[in-house]
């Protein structure tokens, strides 16, 4: 295991989180995560500021094909067509989380943080970002191979600017 993902976040990072939370605290939003290559770190993240864990509904770490379909919904059949990193997984993750909880805002992550297979790219991340009663947003970064910790510190931020532009 690595120091990256344990010790304090960056100065930036946690001005975002905290701004991100504040966000939700003073429009009484309740946040949600579907993570797939963050593992569980931005509910983590979410749950380290005191005082803003009311603003957190609950995280749901679909790390497996199988796990996507069991616990988002996830279709099977879009798992096998499109694959599980891509904008169309993305985006029913994040639709499964709003589904499957009580948060307004949810927002998913699925990609390749380390070594990817055959013809897959290190670095290429898919997100997507659905409001309750409203639309659901996508993005696609690629990051390139800077190393795994990296590549999730990056998806970390990434993810909270997504929740945060989705908060009137």
């Amino acid at each position: 295991m690595t120091d990256a993902m344990i010790l304090p976040p960056p100065a930036d990072l946690e001005r975002l989180l905290e701004e991100t939370l504040s966000r939700a605290c003073d429009r009484k939003l309740l946040l949600a995560t579907a993570e797939s290559c963050t593992g569980g770190l931005l509910a983590s993240l979410l749950t380290d500021v005191e005082g803003a864990s009311h603003a957190f509904d609950r995280g749901f770490v679909t790390y497996s094909e199988a796990a996507k379909t069991e616990i988002l919904g996830v279709g099977q059949e879009l798992l096998a067509e499109k694959g599980s990193v891509s904008m169309e997984v993305a985006v029913a993750m994040a639709e499964g989380a709003l589904q499957r909880s009580r948060a307004d805002i949810a927002v998913s992550t699925t990609g390749f943080a380390g070594a990817a297979g055959p013809g897959d790219e290190v670095g290429l991340v898919w997100f997507a970002c659905a409001r309750r009663g409203g639309e659901t947003r996508h993005a696609v970064m690629h990051y390139g191979d800077i190393g795994r910790d990296p590549i999730r510190a990056e998806c970390l931020r990434t993810a909270l600017v997504m929740m945060r532009e989705m908060m009137p």
